[in-house]
This record gives structure tokens, C-alpha cells and sequence, in this order.
């Protein structure tokens, strides 16, 4: 089942949206198309479905991080759109080569959540900071993954966060179990650094939030900076 929401110019593509939602997103730009993320392996159908019913054709394919949740669709859609451009940041791109190391200079913890083993397609363009996808802006939010990405469209004021924020079972920082919702949480690489990148996203001042599991949220600031507190509330409470 797919649930297929609309906000301006940004389509929410949400599979199995009652139970375990996973989301991905179409931009619809003046002439082409963006993806963003990837969904699951069989989530290629809908969103090809959707690419016809827009009539344009999708000029970039672009992955938050590198989990397998958020990426299981490319293969299939990489042979239907061969030509098409896959984007995901240098950092996670490792990942996808099966190397979970740790850098020295990064908080010494193990990744986590469904690294994909059997994907076999590669990035195109290595995403870094400032980068520019059709109207989105790569902003480097890591914490989820060590290169986890978000997207910002300053034309309207949208930021699609990845699993940076989680609005499933309650609004949330990466990182922060929501009982009713706890798998973002629990694949997690490093919550502290999850609240630095929701506090870089705060400073952007989204007028929508978008995220991998869960529904949008308009307006979000408020939502957005209790999060963050209860984020912070939970780490130094550990410490």
C-alpha cells in the first residue's frame, strides 16, 4: 500500500504509512524531477507510477544515507532510468562498500541499522556540503549514519530531513526511543552528534519538515526545538 500526500511542489510517497511507515519524495522542478530516497525493493512500481502521472522525467536520484530502507528501490530503478544520476554523500558511500570503520576524528561508535550488502549500483556524485540538486541544498547532518544528508529548498522553505528527525510515534530527534515508534532510534550511530545536526537544521527555520518515517509537519519550529530538548534531557541524564 502507498499513501501519496502533497505539499506545494513535494510529493510524500509513504509504504505501509499505518504501521511502518517508510517515505520517499518526488521535487517536482519546472521541467524534471527529483527523488529523494528510495523507499523498498518493491516501491519501484509506485514511484514509476507517480513519474507518469507527472510527466517529467526524474533528473536525479538522491539518498539521505545509506540504509537499506531509504535506498531499496534504486537497482530496479537504475534499469528503468539508466542514465539517471545517483547522489549520496562520500561518507556514506563507504558504507555501501561494506567498510563500517570509524574515522579518528569521528565519535568511536559502532554503525548501525541495515547497511545494504547486496546493493549493486554506486553513487554517481559524492554529496558534501553546500552542494546543489536541482533546487535542494545538501546539508550535512550526521548522527543517523556518519554521512547522513538532508535536503533544504530555500524557494519554500522545505527540508527533507532523512531519518535526522522521526515523526512517527512523536516527534524526535535520531537517536531518541519513542516506544511507540523505537527503530529509528535504535539504528542509530551517534545520538550526540544527532542533536548537533537537529540543531543545524533548527537554524535553517524549515516551514516544513519532512522526514523518512512519518508524516509532514508544517510550521514545525516548535515540535522541532522540543525535540531537541528532549534530546538533550536524555543524553546528559545518561552521563
Amino acid at each position: 500500500m502507498v499513501r501519496i500526500q502533497k505539499a506545494g511542489r513535494l510529493y510524500q510517497l509513504s509504504f505501509m504509512p499505518s504501521f511502518f511507515p517508510v517515505n520517499c519524495y518526488i521535487v517536482e522542478e519546472e521541467t524534471s524531477l527529483t527523488l529523494v530516497d528510495a523507499a523498498l525493493p518493491y516501491s519501484v512500481k509506485a514511484i514509476m507510477n507517480m513519474v507518469r502521472q507527472l510527466d517529467k522525467p526524474i533528473e536525479h536520484i538522491v539518498l539521505t544515507h545509506a540504509h537499506e530502507d531509504h535506498i531499496g528501490a534504486v537497482d530496479a530503478l537504475k534499469q528503468f532510468l539508466p542514465d539517471v544520476p545517483v547522489y549520496l554523500s562520500a561518507r556514506d558511500t563507504r558504507l555501501l562498500e561494506g567498510d563500517l570503520s570509524i574515522d579518528a576524528d569521528e565519535p568511536q561508535k559502532p554503525i548501525k541499522g541495515g547497511v545494504p550488502k547486496r546493493m549493486k549500483t554506486r553513487p554517481d556524485v559524492l554529496l558534501k556540503e553546500g552542494d546543489r540538486v536541482g533546487s535542494l541544498e545538501a546539508v550535512f547532518t550526521p548522527g543517523h549514519t556518519p554521512g547522513s544528508m538532508s535536503f533544504f529548498d530555500a524557494q519554500n522553505g522545505s527540508l527533507i530531513a532523512g531519518d535526522a528527525f522521526q515523526t512517527k510515534g512523536g516527534v524526535a530527534v535520531s537517536g531518541t526511543v519513542k516506544p511507540l515508534f523505537p527503530f529509528p532510534a535504535l539504528a542509530t550511530w551517534d545520538k550526540q552528534s544527532a542533536i548537533e545536526s537537529a540543531k543545524r537544521i533548527q537554524s535553517l527555520q524549515p516551514r516544513l519538515l519532512v522526514v523518512g518515517h512519518g508524516n509532514m509537519i508544517r510550521e514545525p519550529e516548535s515540535l522541532i526545538l522540543q525535540a531537541i530538548g528532549e534530546a538533550e534531557r536524555k543524553i546528559n541524564k545518561k552521563q
